[in-house]
C-alpha cells in the first residue's frame, strides 16, 4: 500500500487552512536542512553516503540534485536523455537569440527560501520585470493582468452586459448538476458569458477536448480565477494603492529562462553531483517490491546503475511501463488512460527591432490555432541582435494532426497569416523560421483520470527505494516554482542515513494538491 496514501478528494477550504499550517511548519523544517548539511559532511564520507539517482534534469530534478549535493547527505547522479539540462524550462541559441520553449516566467509566489537561493545563484541576472501582456477578446485587446480602468474602457459592451446579467442570475437557485465537470464548475463560478467568450474556447484549444469532457480538477488546478469574485479581487489588486508586493511583476533571467536550470546544474556539479546527459532510461529493475537498478543507453551502449534510491521526475505512464518485471495488469492498463497535449513552438525572426511593446499576447478564440505569442526581447531587455526580433508562438497540437506534419517554413508562413487575422500584421521581412515539437506539454485531465492516476500512484508509492515527484511524475499542472518546491520538499524528507520520512512526505503531497497554476 501507499506509504501515506492520499485521499483523492480535494481538500475543502477548512482542510486547506489546516494543510497550510502544516506546511508552515514544513517550511521551517526546510531551513533546518541547511544547518544539517555541516553535520552530514562530518559524519558521512562520500563513500558511505546513500547513492541517489535522479531521473530527469528539468527544474524538479535539478532542484533535488542541487539540494542533496549541497547538503552532502547523498551521492547524486542525474540522468537525462537530452544533451542539455532544463527540459521544457531550458533555453537554446538560435540565430543570435536566446529562445525559450514557450513563454516562461518565475512568479513572485515562489517560496522565499527557493527564491533566495535562485537570487544567490543568478545575482543581478535575475531581473524583476513588470507584466505587460494582452488578451484578445471579441476582437478587442485587454491588458493582462487585467487592470480596472483598462477593463472598463476596452471590454466589449456585449461582454460586460452579459457578465452583469450572469451576476444577477447567480442569485437564483439552480439544480445541482448530475456530475461535476470542468464546465459545470466554471459556469457556476464565472457564468456563461466568461465561459463562452474566453475559458471554454481556450480550453478546447489547449487540451483538445470539449469542456464537458474535462475533469473538475482541470478547473481547480489550471484556472486561478475560477469565480467572478476571484477575478474581481485580482482586478482590484492591480489598482494603485492596493497592489501587494510582486503583483503584476515576474522574475526573468537576463540570458533566457533556461539560465535558472543551467545555474542549478553548475551549482550541483560544483557540490559533487554527477550528470549523465544523453542517457535514455530503458528499464527500471525491481526485486521484491524494491527498485534495485536503472538501465539506460548512452553513446550507443546499454549500462546499468544500482543506487540506494531512485527519484524520478519522468512522465508517470512510460515510467511504469518501463518496470521489469512488469507491474500488475490493472496498473499497466491505467498507463494507457492518461494523456498529454502536445505543442508546436513556432519561432520566426523578423527584420525589425521590436514587433510590439507587449511581452505576451493570448488568443482564446477557436478560429485562431495559436494560443499565445511571446517576444523574448521584451522579457529580458535584450537589445541584440539589432534590427531583428524573435517571436515564439505556441500551437497546441498532437502528433498525427495535419499541422504536426508541416515543415518549419510552412508553419512560419502560417503564423504570419494567423497574426494578420488577429489584427497583428507582420509588415517587415520574415528572415527565418524554425520549430520545436513537444509531445507532452500539458497533462490532460479527462473525466475519470483520477482513478487511473491513483492506481499508478498507489503502486509506485508502495515500492521501496523510489520517490516520484515533479510535474510529469505527479501528472500535475505546475509552474517552475512549484516543481522546485517539490524538489526541496523531497530533500527535506531525506535523512543522511538514507531513510525517508514518509509521514512528512504525505504532508507535502497534500500541499502539492493545493498548487494552482500562475498565468
Amino acid at each position: 500500500m501507499f506509504k501515506g496514501q492520499l485521499n483523492s478528494t480535494k481538500p475543502n477550504g477548512m482542510e486547506r487552512e489546516a494543510v497550510k499550517k502544516q506546511v508552515a511548519a514544513g517550511e521551517a523544517l526546510l531551513e533546518k536542512v541547511l544547518r544539517r548539511a555541516a553535520d552530514a559532511r562530518v559524519h558521512f564520507s562520500p563513500e558511505n553516503r546513500p547513492h541517489v539517482v535522479v531521473l530527469g534534469a528539468g527544474p524538479a530534478g535539478l532542484g533535488a540534485a542541487y539540494q542533496l549535493a549541497r547538503q552532502g547527505v547523498a551521492r547524486v547522479t542525474v540522468l537525462d536523455q537530452a544533451e542539455i539540462v532544463g527540459g521544457n524550462a531550458a533555453s537554446f541559441e538560435w540565430e543570435g537569440f536566446r529562445a525559450d520553449y514557450g513563454s516562461h516566467r518565475l512568479h513572485p509566489a515562489c517560496d522565499p527560501l527557493i527564491l533566495r537561493d535562485l537570487r544567490a545563484l543568478l545575482g543581478e541576472d535575475l531581473l524583476d520585470r513588470p507584466r505587460h501582456g494582452r488578451i484578445r477578446l471579441g476582437e478587442r485587446w485587454l491588458h493582462f493582468p487585467l487592470k480596472p480602468v483598462d477593463l472598463a474602457l476596452h471590454a466589449p459592451k456585449s461582454f460586460a452586459f452579459g457578465v452583469g446579467m450572469d451576476l444577477v442570475r447567480k442569485m437564483l437557485p439552480k439544480p445541482a448538476p448530475a456530475e461535476e465537470t470542468f464546465a459545470t464548475v466554471l459556469e457556476r463560478g464565472l457564468g456563461p458569458t466568461i465561459c463562452r467568450e474566453f475559458y471554454f474556447p481556450y480550453a478546447v484549444k489547449l487540451w483538445g477536448l470539449e469542456p464537458e469532457e474535462l475533469a473538475v480538477t482541470q478547473a481547480q488546478r489550471r484556472v486561478s480565477g475560477n469565480s467572478i469574485g476571484k477575478i474581481l479581487r485580482k482586478v482590484a489588486g492591480m489598482a494603485p494603492g492596493l497592489k501587494k508586493p510582486g503583483t503584476g511583476r515576474f522574475f526573468y533571467p537576463r540570458h533566457g529562462y533556461g539560465q535558472i536550470s543551467t545555474a542549478l546544474h553548475e551549482a550541483a556539479r560544483k557540490q559533487g553531483a554527477e550528470f549523465l546527459l544523453g542517457a535514455r532510461v530503458t528499464a527500471i529493475e525491481l526485486e521484491e517490491q524494491r527498485v534495485i537498478g536503472v538501465r539506460y543507453t548512452r553513446g550507443g551502449e546499454e549500462q546499468v546503475i544500482r543506487p540506494d534510491w531512485v527519484w524520478t521526475t519522468l512522465p508517470i505512464s512510460p515510467f511504469v511501463r518501463g518496470m521489469q518485471p512488469a507491474p500488475p495488469a490493472e496498473v499497466l492498463e491505467a498507463t494507457s488512460c492518461l494523456g498529454f497535449r502536445g505543442m508546436i513552438l513556432i519561432y520566426i525572426v523578423l527584420e525589425q527591432d521590436q514587433f510590439t511593446e507587449y511581452d505576451a499576447h493570448y488568443f482564446p478564440e477557436r478560429e485562431l490555432p495559436i494560443s499565445r505569442l511571446s517576444e523574448p526581447k521584451n522579457y529580458s531587455l535584450a537589445t541584440e541582435p539589432r534590427g531583428q526580433t524573435l517571436l515564439c508562438a505556441e500551437l497546441p497540437c498532437d502528433p498525427g494532426e495535419a499541422l504536426w506534419e508541416k515543415s518549419d517554413a510552412e508553419l512560419g508562413q502560417l503564423l504570419v497569416e494567423w497574426l494578420g487575422q488577429a489584427g497583428l500584421p507582420v509588415r517587415s521581412r520574415l528572415l527565418k523560421a524554425t520549430t520545436r515539437k513537444l509531445r507532452q506539454a500539458y497533462p490532460v485531465y479527462r473525466r475519470g483520470y483520477e482513478k487511473h492516476f491513483g492506481v499508478m500512484d498507489e503502486w509506485l508509492s508502495g515500492l521501496q527505494g523510489l520517490v516520484h515527484y515533479g510535474r510529469q511524475a505527479l501528472f500535475a499542472h505546475d509552474n517552475t516554482h512549484h516543481a522546485l518546491y517539490m524538489a526541496y520538499a523531497a530533500v527535506d524528507c531525506f535523512a543522511p542515513d538514507g531513510t525517508f520520512d514518509e509521514e512528512r512526505w504525505t504532508m507535502y503531497r497534500r500541499i502539492f494538491e493545493t498548487h494552482v497554476v500562475e498565468d
